[in-house]
């Protein structure tokens, strides 16, 4: 599945990441950011900070702007050095923020991102500086001043394609506004962003620290959307000072080492194997007391699950997302006591969901849709895949959010009503050969599979075995997972089983807008609905709190309705770590790696 930017930026901003999810194991969104509010106020009283300064951006909500964000998780005693093992399921397609929508690639760039703030690890609703030193917000929140903190270096990099060696490079207020220009030019393929920043009209320099935002008309997500930009740099993308979109896209080279700001950067990507990232020696977090302690993340790419932790119990890695299976009948052992493991459990806002591509009129049919959901019994799947490590998704509404519509219900498993459906809809076994056909087409159709998801192995024999009994033809195809992204890319599958990594406040439009059909968009399953399209308009204008949750209950129920997908479940995140880590906590979005230490 795939992600949408930075994955700090994807949980600042309200973009959506396509991931493996439960499917696979993937954690793709084990960073959200908060801060403590009574330390600042006490820091403040001894002076060590400027004084926090409150603004208003929306109804019962606020931005706090302190001296930089998160401090009090970063213990002033860690000790320095050391490394931290993972693994991942695939390699990312690249690492050029802007293209690469995919959740591995977000997973490490966030690690390696600064944006102009970050939000509050204890209460997401609250932004706190980073690269900006403050900011000023026009009432109508469409118009934004930023001013930069100085001093903020990129990591030092040799271009791949010149051999020129760039060292000691300031970020100033034109990689902000270079960011923007790139994501907005017609010719660079970054749809999944383009539909948050349709309406900037324009980033205006002061100097080289400051600079103005312009928001065509009031944006719920604006203020989002600004404080979530992250400085892409101009001397790497643009080292001649020209700019080609086209080239931008095919840039393999330069797109595979991504020149970041933050706190780590890419040391090595050896093919197939691992990619290790090191601490920035420039990054300017450390004099803030932000700097992380471990000296080195290492991502081993492991496709299969029982290497994994295999690797895990011997020592090779520290930290795995375990399948359901293995939390169940593999943590609750001497050997893994004595492999001093700790295990977390916590459900995110991720959901996995069956797709159903209307480009094929098998599937433009809502009573056809409903069927097949009727045919899939998630019950089971709950039960005998996820070993009651999940719960039943209705929406794409976060069941735990106020946006969750309380009197929508999942459908239940009804073979019986399936096939009424699928009748009415004039689907039947004319030549009683146990397939349903319609105007002589066989409802058949062809479900693809990641190659490497444990959990999809177990699940595609149980969806063809209850849509057979339907009269169903449904073929499996096993593919890999650069080749799965390029079919949603082009539209080329029948079906598809994947998940989306949602936000705490959402936003539809990316996913679920009819404008995001066109090639490259994320809703590539080419569903539209002109009501939909409208109560998602809506809502990104809407700043009341009351009537966005209001907006997104009839959201629900249209999508409910409709069932452009048939939604599987909401995955928990089964986390293991090794005891040797220190500072290694959970927070509502999952595990914060960065402030641990040995």
């Amino acid at each position: 599945m795939r992600s949408g930017f930075y994955l700090k930026f994807i949980l600042t901003v309200l973009t959506l990441a396509v991931i493996y999810l439960g499917i696979v194991g993937i954690n793709a969104v084990d960073r959200l950011h908060r801060v403590n509010v009574r330390l600042l106020e006490q820091l403040e009283k001894q002076g060590t900070v400027p004084a926090a300064r409150v603004e208003k951006t929306a109804p019962e909500k606020a931005i706090i702007k302190s001296n930089i964000a998160n401090l009090k998780y970063f213990d002033p005693a860690a000790r320095s050095g050391g490394r931290m093992v993972q693994s991942i399921n695939a390699e990312p397609p690249n690492f050029n923020p802007i293209i690469c929508n995919e959740a591995t690639a977000s997973q490490l760039l966030a690690l390696c991102s600064v944006s102009l703030a970050e939000r509050n690890w204890e209460n997401p609703d609250v932004f706190e500086p980073m690269a900006a030193e403050s900011w000023e917000i026009s009432p109508d929140k469409k118009v934004f001043r930023i001013k930069l903190r100085r001093g903020i270096k990129y990591c030092d990099v040799t271009d791949p394609v010149t051999g020129k060696r760039h060292e000691d490079v300031e970020v100033t207020s034109h990689d902000f506004k270079f960011m923007v220009d790139v994501i907005k030019d017609k010719n660079v393929n970054s749809s999944h962003l383009k539909a948050y920043y349709q309406d900037l009209e324009k980033i205006e320099i002061v100097n080289d620290y400051e600079f103005m935002v312009y928001w065509k008309k009031p944006f719920y997500g604006a203020v989002a959307c600004t404080l979530g930009l992250s400085p892409l740099p101009r001397h790497y993308y643009a080292p001649d000072g020209k700019f080609d979109g086209n080239a931008f896209n095919s840039d393999h080279l330069r797109n595979k080492l991504p020149v970041t700001s933050g706190a780590y950067m890419l040391d090595r990507w050896d093919k197939a194997q691992a990619i290790v990232l090191k601490r920035n020696p420039r990054y300017f977090g450390a004099k803030y007391g932000i700097a992380p302690p471990l000296d080195e993340l290492r991502f081993e790419v492991i496709s299969h699950p029982n290497t994994c932790f295999q690797a895990l119990m011997s020592g090779k890695i520290d930290r795995l997302s375990l399948t359901p299976e293995q939390w169940i009948k593999r943590t609750d052992t001497p050997q893994f006591k004595a492999a001093r493991l700790r295990k977390e459990k916590y459900l995110l806002p991720q959901y996995t969901y069956i797709g159903y591509n209307q480009n094929n009129p098998l599937f433009r049919d809502r009573d056809v849709r409903t069927a097949l959901t009727l045919l899939v019994d998630r019950e089971r799947i709950c039960r005998d895949i996820y070993h009651d490590l999940a719960e039943i998704a209705v929406t794409p509404f976060f069941p735990r959010s106020n946006f969750t519509n309380p009197k929508l219900k999942p459908l239940p498993y009804d073979p019986e009503r399936a096939k009424k459906l699928l009748a009415k809809a004039g689907w039947r076994d004319v030549d009683g050969d146990g397939i349903l056909e319609k105007d002589g087409k066989k409802f058949r159709f062809t479900m693809m599979q990641i190659a490497t998801s444990s959990i999809q192995q177990r699940l595609m024999p149980l969806l063809k075995e209850s849509f057979a009994a339907a009269g169903i033809d449904m073929s499996i195809q096993v593919i890999e997972w650069s080749n799965y992204i390029s079919r949603l890319d082009s539209r080329s599958y029948d079906a598809c089983c994947l998940g989306w990594a949602s936000n705490f406040d959402p936003d539809m439009y990316q996913v679920w807008h009819s404008s995001q059909i066109a090639q490259g968009g994320s809703n590539h399953i080419s569903y539209s609905n002109a009501e939909l399209d409208r109560l998602i308009e809506e809502m990104r204008s809407e700043f009341d709190s009351a009537k966005r949750k209001e907006l997104a209950h009839k959201i629900g129920e249209i999508i409910h309705r409709d069932q452009p997908y048939t939604f599987l479940v909401w995955p928990y995140s089964l986390v293991a770590v090794s005891e040797k880590f220190k500072n290694l906590n959970v927070y509502p979005a999952g595990m914060e790696i960065t402030p641990a230490y040995l």
